[in-house]
């Protein structure tokens, strides 16, 4: 039995009944992870010693007749930004290259509470800064549909590792997109939770007002079951809310009655791909057989989404990275000089462009005399974007449009225009302004074979509506069902 072509529940059904072990499992999935690993480069940590031990644990429990939790036995991937005591944390920044955490991140704390086996720790672009991973301060990791294209970022590497069957589930985190636009380039479902829903306690921040961490799936129900495990209220983060986390399995299959979709008309215009608005457009008309209605809503503020989002996310970004300084931890540079030269020379030698561009720009607004200018008036113009997602879902329960205006790129084809880049995520930004959830699912193909994603954005801790509109279009899909080639 091909174990690795499996979802996570329908390996877990199998761990339960002891119909496989989880040991076994877990060695399948490394040696399929051998064998592509090298082409692919999603990772930057593997443990596998420490998976198998976890997998043991899983298999004496189950021996022992004790009831196992919700992730019993699945192999799950962590991003990179995410502490994981005893295990090296990077950020993919070469001024973290050796550091391991003394303590574990909220998020993984719950997956080891839930019996997960966590395999090791995924590739992203440096501090979670970009939209192909090609900022990786280590390694570039490549789409499976085509090894010559980006995987998306700043999750490219647990994008990837779902796509390439490489892990059963993968968690990620979205400032900007950095879930759902990955998992749009590479064919895999990601879901960035309302802002609050999971504890950020142990992330590496960004941008602290913008980042959530959430799922990266082979499908809607792996989403639905790996939330409920990690999301809940946690003290030690102040804006994790203390709201209950439902039981999403459990309804996941009950699609609203009288459902009311918004298309927003922003959303469709000038840099969309035609193979993209075509695979929407196909997709809605699911929906319409489902007995959905489909209206149009406007967004009217969209366009002011990239410079306000690039204000709010470079501004938190310098003042998060100023504790990187070459003495507290992380990179020292080994040239001699007094303590500003210390810190320069270690700030310039272990962060990498990308970085260093987003400090700057976030440190200039945050100057005096250019703050009202430039932070505080970003500050204000976000709240439009909340008022316009309110203003929308007055009329509709969800909202449908592209996760990305085109499919996967080609290496190296934008790294010579951050602006350029900059708009691979103009679909999804408002989502993180606003707070709000939103899930990014397959929909389709392009005629090359690369995959297109729609993303399904709802109400504020919706992410029930979200995951039951999502898991609707996926039971009823009629496009192919690829997979990756995988050529080595």
């Amino acid at each position: 039995m091909n174990l690795v072509e499996l979802t996570g529940i329908q390996l877990k059904e199998r761990i339960v009944k002891r119909e496989v072990s989880a040991r076994a499992a877990t060695e399948q999935l490394f040696a399929h992870i051998e064998a592509h690993e090298p082409r692919i480069k999603a990772y930057l940590t593997l443990d596998m010693a420490g998976a198998l031990a976890q997998a043991a644990a899983v298999d004496a429990k189950l021996g022992r007749g004790v009831q196992c939790g919700k992730l019993a036995g699945i192999p799950v991937a962590v991003k990179d930004n995410m502490c994981t005591a005893g295990l090296k944390t990077t950020c993919a920044s070469k001024i973290l290259g050796n550091f391991v955490p003394p303590y574990d991140a909220h998020v993984v704390e719950r997956l080891k509470a839930e019996d997960a086996i966590i395999i090791g720790k995924t590739n992203l672009d440096e501090f979670a800064m970009g939209s192909s991973t090609e900022n990786s301060g280590f390694q570039v990791t490549r789409n499976p549909w085509d090894v010559e294209r980006i995987p998306g970022g700043s999750s490219g590497g647990s994008a990837a590792a779902i796509a390439a069957a490489m892990a059963f589930m993968a968690l990620g985190s979205d400032t900007g997109g950095s879930i759902r636009q990955p998992a749009a380039l590479c064919g895999v479902v990601g879901l960035k939770p309302t802002y609050g829903r999971v504890s950020r306690y142990g992330l590496v921040a960004f941008a602290s007002s913008l980042d959530q961490i959430g799922p990266i799936t082979k499908d809607v129900a792996d989403a639905a079951l790996l939330l409920a495990a990690v999301g809940g209220h946690d003290a030690r983060d102040s804006t994790c809310a203390d709201v209950p986390v439902p039981d999403y399995s459990a309804e996941l299959d009950d699609l609203p009655a009288h459902l009311r979709i918004g298309m927003p008309r922003e959303y469709f215009g000038q840099g969309l791909s035609p193979e993209v608005r075509k695979s929407i457009e196909d997709a809605l008309a699911v929906y319409r057989r489902l007995g959905a209605e489909v209206v149009d809503v406007s967004l009217p503020h969209t366009d002011y989404a990239v410079a306000t989002y690039y204000i709010v996310a470079t501004a938190e970004a310098s003042s998060n990275l100023a504790r990187y300084d070459g003495v507290h931890y992380g990179y020292r540079t080994p040239q001699k000089g007094d303590i500003v030269e210390l810190f320069s020379r270690s700030r310039a030698e272990g962060f990498g462009d990308e970085v260093k561009r987003r400090i700057m720009l976030g440190t200039y607004a945050l100057s005096s005399g250019y703050y009202d200018a430039y932070y505080m008036k970003a500050a204000k113009v976000r709240q439009l974007f909340k008022r316009d997602f309110d203003a929308a879902f007055e009329r509709v329960d969800c909202i449908i449009c592209p996760t990305s205006p085109t499919p996967a790129f080609k290496m190296g084809e934008r790294t010579a225009n951050p602006l350029e880049m900059y708009l691979s995520d103009i679909y999804t930004i408002s989502a993180n302004l606003a707070g709000i959830p939103g899930i990014s699912i397959p929909c389709g193909f392009t005629a090359g074979g690369l995959p297109i994603g729609m993303q399904i954005l709802g109400k504020h801790f919706d992410e029930m509506g979200v995951l039951q509109v999502a898991r609707a279009f996926e039971r009823q899909a009629t496009y192919p069902r690829l997979r990756p080639r995988l050529a080595i």
